[in-house]
């Protein structure tokens, strides 16, 4: 049985709907908060079970049984690590064969604000013993095209990652990813990869692609972290929030964004959803 945390979010869905493509319904369980949201999981012939990060009590009976499990990290950020040690805890009780964490692309060195507690939970797997994967996914191009509409609205792009590349790839292309180890008759224990889009982009050639398919010209105003943290607050990002985000693309200009190992499209079989894609699915 392979259980899924976190089934009724983006990317957890995503990995349902890939699962599906490659072993039977009643092989997947899906892990969520809220059980009365997954309706719709449980007309696939899929076991939904409740399992609150919050509530350890309720993931002992959620992992009974289960010989694969996929812990997708927490939204909440500052929480994860508590979170996540939780399910660390419960997974080990349950003698878990494979356990699989979605981290942050080059975790354990670097320097992004986000990758902290990512690197606090790849240690506490590492000392419970469990026998895992670390599935590093870089950044996800809907982390920019999901704000499309105030783009072509401001007429502009802006950002602090100077000219650094972003190799990004499809929250789609990450969850065929976990699907594939999940299912794989390899051994996967012990292996960490390094995933991101094959293709890198800088956010002035974000804004080129975007200019081309849009028909509309869209400038791109570079912006110190600070002055990026600032204005996203200002548009009602919560500070910390704001502050992590800004982090995350200065720390983007100096590389740590980028990775052209193509390990992911090796992984999944197929070239990475472009940039030019990523922009026509969301126009």
């Amino acid at each position: 049985m392979i259980a899924v945390t976190g089934a009724n979010g983006q990317l957890g869905r995503l990995v349902i709907k890939s699962l599906l493509t490659k072993t039977d319904a009643n092989n997947i369980v899906a892990l969520v908060r809220s059980p009365d949201n997954a309706e719709d999981l449980k007309k696939l012939g899929i076991e939904v079970r409740k399992a609150d990060y919050n509530d350890p009590v309720t993931l002992g009976p959620a992992l009974q049984g289960i010989d694969k499990l996929l812990l997708i990290s927490s939204s909440e950020i500052g929480q994860r690590a508590a979170q996540h040690q939780a399910v660390i805890d419960a997974a080990k009780k349950a003698e878990i064969k494979l356990f699989a964490y979605t981290s942050l692309l080059k975790a354990d060195t670097s320097p992004l604000a986000l990758a902290q507690e990512h690197k606090v939970t790849e240690q506490a797997i590492t000392s419970a013993g469990l026998p895992a994967v670390i599935l590093r996914n870089g950044w996800y191009t809907e982390n920019y095209t999901g704000s499309l509409d105030a783009v072509l609205n401001a007429g502009s792009i802006v950002g602090a990652a100077e000219n650094g590349k972003l190799h990004t790839a499809s929250r789609q292309d990450y969850a065929e990813a976990a699907a594939i180890v999940l299912t794989s008759d390899e051994n996967q224990v012990g292996k960490v990869y390094e995933l991101a889009g094959d293709q890198g982009f800088t956010l002035e050639q974000y804004a080129t692609e975007i200019s081309k398919q849009a028909n509309q010209q869209i400038q791109y105003q570079a912006l110190t972290g600070s002055e990026y943290a600032e204005l996203l607050t200002n548009v009602g990002l919560p500070e910390a929030m704001a502050s992590l985000l800004a982090d995350a693309e200065v720390n983007a200009a100096k590389g740590w964004l980028a990775e052209d190992s193509q390990t992911l499209s090796q992984l999944i079989g197929r070239p990475t959803t472009s940039l030019a894609e990523s922009i026509s699915l969301a126009l």
